[in-house]
């Protein structure tokens, strides 16, 4: 079997390292130890031993490996030890403690032990050699695949560590600088495996312990996926594998590898491996695998014997096998299941068609013996489907489909839809169901509401253009309706806003206001949604208005909430209003006495942003808390307006300042809905970025691979501008902001909301390249960059005015754009130590982070306006806030600043530099090929104050020249090459 590269970095395993960590240190200091190493093949103990033996080697203490190998019933004795002879010998260091034991250099030689005698005499001697080994340097004696180990083997490590090495004296005196560490599959060890004895045996000796390498965490093979994978992966891609890996290290691999093949199923290679443990069964306990194999992953005993039809005491024989031998595990119930789902794929694989067909129509026909469980539905749908029963497949599809419509589980239902959508041509239409709302059109209506709920937008979509073509020219118009406004629905969610607005006109000009119905009021609250989206607001409040009073007229109460809250948005001040929270609140109430969690939803998140963009954060937490619980009860959680809560949520503890907080709940988003992309992973890709986490622009770029999603190209944008931004990259900043802003536009050009934040990010780049410039003495440069800079102001001040809906945008839009008029003022003539105060202030409504980044800036311009203990206290504070949040890029400019202005002595220099802490900042600067002035306008001070330093800095160190200073300065360690950060 391969093993995992070992320049591969060690993924989790953290508690085991430090276990195996502390038997390392505890026998370096005399306390001799042995680890008994568990685990299943490919779960890692290899590689986890490789990094033990690495640490152990790096810290002197002598490394001796020694491998058992498969050689079936006749093995060679005492194999591994050989091995690690063979490397002794070989190594003059120990040429001295081999000579003392000749006794030894019988197994070199090919030799046998002999008699009784002569074998414990060679036990003694192994045990003396390695005994004086450990006396020259301390050793780790490392001892792999036990359960392969032969008779003597096994009988020479009992000794070693029930009498040998191990054993403490009488008097209580320190045993030997040794350990010894020994690894052998769980999962190979039968009842009957000759290694079991010993094992029970050596368990029980004090100075023995046993160590089990469990599966690996999802996301700790999420992460060892992506690290075996030089460049991004998709998320899909990820889950999947690691899905089928079940912790499994080696599997994880093998199933990457295959991927890149394109090779689906289970790659013939690891095939190969997991079809080894069942080929050595008997006939009789293959044949029962096999027919598991097609019941699934888990098989109940009663329905396990009546599809094999064996006699009860064969069954029973054959069961008993398969599970000493670790194929199957027995569970709760009566159950037995396949110790992993992919030995249970290689043997279902392994099947011929036929016998496959077969042995699916037995377990269909058994289940629907039991009578028509809802539960069982869905299994006896997969039967019939598989053994080419389809009629029966159909009606259990959309029984299937039926009760994971009950217990809140759209991804479940959308599969069985799309299996009964499948089969519903190959169907005769007599032998179809029949019933309300069974038939082609509706399917897929339902479908597309399936997918939405499970975040399945772009297949919405589709799902909703195939029931249009299926309707076609119907006479029933209420149908064709219902189709367009639903597909207008699906259209919004994927922003395609224009052609949303047009199938909901569409849909209202079908069926008429009066006589009033429920099809016309749903219709008319979607064209509602979809003339907002588009700007038409005067016709989105008049159909609002006027659908209302119909929806109250016929009591349609989920209706009427849904018109309440398009009219909270598009009223008065909007949601950010405490008359427009009232009627959100009223909403939620009528969806929820309608049962209507989509709709309630809604509502939910509504409240909860009208918060935020009225600067309430801590208000806005207990929206999204019931909205999410709302959510994950009815299992919407991958439906769009949960998502959004799910976003806004990280985004609120990110602003707050509570970046753990934050990290954490993002991982568990993650790991529950791996393809959420954005949405759960934006605000803590910002922390990333903030705390120099090399990785986040690789994860920010991976989002912009596939097709185009509107949230994963904000978030991309915000992270990958102020990437490029605070790496000092202008040219990039300003062309990722631009792309972003252009991608997310929408059918008319109007630029979104977040583009006062990307064009904010962008002009701190583009003012750190003004002010350099201006630094250098090029000012057309600088003058350049100054132009860009007020069309990016010009920009981030009309989105800023105009917001959503004409509405101008709230506290956190203000504020960005004060820090936009801030570092455009420093990119234009320089720091504006008042436009920088205003910026700081505005950040005031719960933000932490973005208002120390402003406090730095204002620190910075409080220094050039000479008020210093203004400055101090700015750049005090703005560090603090770093340190807190371990924000260690804006962190390092923080105490760069600190420095260069003298704002404390934390950054005084060492007293054994001839330099004073100033000089060396004039130096640094020299260094740099700065001018005086532009030295005095870096630290300050005026230029003829740099001009006395310059003097001061050739008089110590001898220099002729401002040159040979610098030469000199270098080569005596006085100041080293260093690069500088951009924020």
């Amino acid at each position: 079997m391969s093993q995992i590269s070992i320049s591969t970095p060690l993924i989790g395993r953290d508690d085991e390292l430090a276990r195996l960590s502390g038997v390392l240190e505890r026998a370096r200091g005399g306390e001799a130890r042995a680890v008994l190493v568990a685990g299943d093949a490919g779960v890692g103990k290899t590689r986890l031993l490789d990094e033990v033996s690495g640490r152990a080697a790096a810290a002197g203490m002598t490394v001796l490996a020694g491998h058992c190998v498969d050689l079936g019933d006749v093995g060679l004795p005492y194999l591994p030890f050989t091995e690690v002879l063979g490397v002794l010998a070989q190594d003059e260091r120990f040429a001295g403690a081999l000579a003392a034991y000749p006794v030894v250099e019988r197994l070199l030689g090919g030799g046998s032990a002999g008699d009784s005698g002569g074998r414990l005499r060679l036990f003694e001697g192994i045990a003396g050699l390695l005994a004086d080994l450990s006396d020259i340097a301390p050793l780790l004696l490392v001892l792999e695949d036990l359960h392969w180990a032969d008779q003597s083997s096994r009988d020479l490590l009992r000794f070693l560590l029930s009498r040998g090495i191990l054993q403490r004296s009488a008097g209580g005196a320190p045993t030997h600088r040794l350990a010894v560490l020994a690894s052998y599959r769980a999962d190979d060890l039968h009842r009957r495996h000759p290694l079991r004895p010993l094992l029970a045996e050596l368990v029980r000796l004090p100075a023995v312990e046993r160590l089990e390498l469990r599966p690996m965490a999802d996301s700790e093979v999420a992460r060892l996926v992506r690290a075996l994978r030089e460049g991004p992966l998709p998320d899909t891609t990820v889950r999947r594998i690691v899905e089928r890996a079940e912790g499994n290290a080696f599997y994880a691999e093998e199933l990457l590898a295959a991927m890149g093949s394109g090779q689906g199923g289970v790659p013939s290679g690891l095939a190969d491996v997991l079809l080894i443990r069942f080929e050595q069964l008997s006939d009789t306990a293959q044949q029962v695998l096999r027919t598991a194999a097609v019941a699934g992953r888990r098989v109940e005993h009663d329905l396990l014997r009546d599809a094999v039809r064996l006699p009860e005491e064969e069954l029973e024989t054959a069961l008993r096998e398969a599970v000493g031998r670790q194929v199957l595990v027995p569970g709760e119930a009566d159950t037995y299941t396949f110790r992993h789902a992919l030995a249970r794929e290689a043997v279902y694989a392994d099947l011929l068609p036929g016998e496959r067909a077969r042995l699916h129509g037995a377990f269909a026909r058994l289940l629907d013996g039991r009578g028509h469980r809802a539960e069982s539905a869905a299994e006896r749908a997969h039967h019939y489907r598989e053994s080419h029963d389809l009629a029966p497949a159909l009606a259990a599809s959309v029984e299937a489909a039926d009760h994971a419509e009950r217990v809140g589980a759209p991804a479940e239902e959308l599969r069985h839809l799309e299996a009964a959508l499948d089969l519903w041509s190959a169907v005769e239409p007599s032998a179809r169901p029949s019933g309300e709302g069974v038939d082609r059109v509706r399917l897929m209506l339902r479908a597309s509401a399936a997918a939405a709920h499970a975040g399945e937008l772009h297949r919405a979509v589709s799902l909703t253009r195939a029931a249009l073509v299926g309707v076609g020219q119907e006479a029933d118009s209420e149908l064709a309706a219902r189709v367009r406004y639903t597909l207008a629905g699906n259209l919004m969610s994927v922003d395609n806003l224009t052609a949303a607005f047009a199938y909901s006109s569409e849909a209202l000009a079908m069926i008429p206001a009066e006589p009033p119905s429920r099809t016309w009021v749903w219709a008319a609250a979607t064209h509602v949604l979809a003339a907002r989206q588009v700007g038409e607001n005067e016709v989105a409040l008049r159909v609002a208005r006027q659908a209302l009073g119909i929806a109250e007229r016929l009591g349609v109460p989920d209706a009427q909430a849904d018109l309440l809250i398009s009219l909270a948005v598009l009223e008065g001040g909007g949601r950010r209003t405490p008359a427009g929270r009232e009627r959100l609140r009223q909403a939620r109430e009528l969806a929820r006495e309608a049962c209507n969690t989509p709709v309630e939803m809604r509502a939910l998140f509504n409240l909860a942003i009208g918060c935020f963009e009225s600067g309430q954060l801590d208000e806005c937490l207990p929206w999204l808390t019931e909205g999410l619980d709302r959510a994950r009860r009815a299992g919407l959680l991958s439906s769009p307006y949960p998502m959004e809560m799910r976003y806004l949520h990280l985004l609120v503890l990110y602003t707050l300042g509570r970046w753990d907080d934050c990290v954490r709940a993002a991982n568990v988003d993650a790991e529950v809905l791996p393809a959420a992309g954005g949405y759960t992973m934006a605000p803590a890709l910002y922390v990333a970025l903030a705390r120099g986490d090399s990785r986040a622009v690789d994860r920010a770029r991976a989002l912009l691979e596939g097709p185009f999603d509107w949230m994963a190209t904000l978030v991309a944008g915000i992270a990958l501008t102020d990437a490029a931004a605070l790496r000092g990259d202008a040219e990039e900043a300003v062309a990722r902001m631009r792309s972003t802003v252009a991608a997310l536009a929408d059918e008319m050009g109007t630029p979104p909301h977040v583009t006062v934040r990307l064009a904010t990010l962008a002009l701190s780049a583009v003012a750190d390249r003004a002010t350099d410039l201006r630094l250098k003495g090029d000012q057309a440069g600088a003058g350049r960059w100054a132009e860009t800079a007020t069309g990016l102001v010009e920009l981030a001040r009309t989105t800023a005015v105009h917001g959503e809906g004409g509405i101008p945008q709230g506290p956190e839009g203000q504020a960005w754009l004060a820090r936009a008029e801030a570092e455009w003022s420093r990119a234009a003539s320089g720091p504006d130590a008042g436009a920088w105060a205003k910026a700081v202030a505005a950040f005031d409504f719960g933000d932490v982070y973005e208002p120390a980044r402003c406090r730095l800036r204002y620190a910075e311009a409080l220094l050039a306006a000479d008020r210093r203990e203004e400055a101090a206290t700015e750049a005090r504070t703005a560090r603090e806030v770093f340190a807190r949040l371990g924000a260690t890029v804006l962190l390092e400019q923080a105490d760069e600043l600190i420095r260069r202005g003298r704002l404390t002595e934390a950054g005084a220099v060492p007293t054994a530099s001839p330099l004073t802490a100033r000089e060396q900042d004039v130096m640094r600067l020299l260094a740099r090929g700065r001018s005086n002035r532009q030295i005095g306008e870096e630290l300050f001070i005026t230029g003829k104050t740099a001009s006395v330093h310059v003097s001061n800095i050739l008089a110590k160190l001898g220099a002729a020249s401002r040159t040979e200073a610098v030469a000199v300065a270098y080569r005596e360690g006085l100041i080293a090459p260093e690069t500088t950060a951009h924020g």
